[in-house]
């Protein structure tokens, strides 16, 4: 890796985590907007959904003997979102709604697993994320910006 790609190595790094975010709070908007969907087109409640991150792992120099999660000869260089599935740890709730179009024949209704207090504090967790890769992007551009004015 050469002095540029080192030197903007920690704004590919946070802007990774950015995207990771952003499509984190969209699966979250979508749990909360399907909070009370009973049937969707696969039949059945809508069923939570939980985006998966996994680090970016790249190749390092093995000469200098770099050393990351990836393990020996890789480096993190970030993060992504692997994958969007459906939560597993969480049931469909039942509730006695007789008058429901999607009840069964004793008036129970299978509802989303979806809680809105937990999907809440889950958009506020991403929200504070992102604003944190956004502060390492602009002290990543004062910095940039410091280095140039000592270059002139």
């Amino acid at each position: 890796m050469n002095g540029i790609d080192r030197f903007f190595s920690g704004l590919r790094i946070s802007s990774s985590g950015l995207a990771a975010e952003r499509l984190r709070m969209d699966v979250i908007a979508e749990n909360i907007a399907n909070a009370r969907t009973t049937r969707t087109a696969d039949g059945g409640p809508y069923r939570r959904k939980v985006v998966v991150f996994e680090p970016l792992v790249e190749e390092a120099g093995r000469a200098r003997g770099a050393r990351g999660r990836g393990g020996p000869g890789h480096r993190v260089e970030g993060v992504r979102a692997a994958r969007v599935e459906h939560d597993p740890s969480s049931a469909a709730e039942r509730v006695h709604e007789p008058g429901h179009p999607d009840a069964d024949a004793d008036g129970m209704v299978a509802m989303p697993n979806v809680n809105t207090l937990r999907e809440m504090a889950d958009l506020i967790t991403a929200m504070r994320a992102y604003d944190a890769g956004i502060a390492a992007q602009e002290a990543f551009v004062r910095s940039a910006e410091r280095a140039l004015e000592l270059l002139r």
